[in-house]
């Protein structure tokens, strides 16, 4: 699998907090070598849309849609509770 970093994405990340950032670049090689990582527990968000969510820290999540072989990363956020 491949990653493509969409512009919205790239805001988010250079916006988001150092550590978040930090954390985020932790969960990029699980999500490269096995999307059902527990510690992603990514799932579909939006199953119109075939968006995923997945798990930065507890209070952030990233978003990202997958087409053949490359994962489209949309967005980070911290999670609205």
């Amino acid at each position: 699998m491949r990653l493509f970093y969409t512009d919205r994405f790239l805001k988010s990340y250079e916006q988001a907090p150092a550590a978040i950032q930090a954390a985020f670049d932790r969960r990029v090689p699980l999500l490269l070598a096995n999307l059902r990582h527990p510690s992603l527990r990514a799932k579909k968000y939006d199953e119109a849309r075939g968006i995923w969510q997945a798990r930065v820290t507890r209070d952030w999540r990233f978003y990202f849609t997958i087409e053949d072989d490359t994962y489209y990363l949309l967005d980070m956020i911290s999670h609205p509770k």
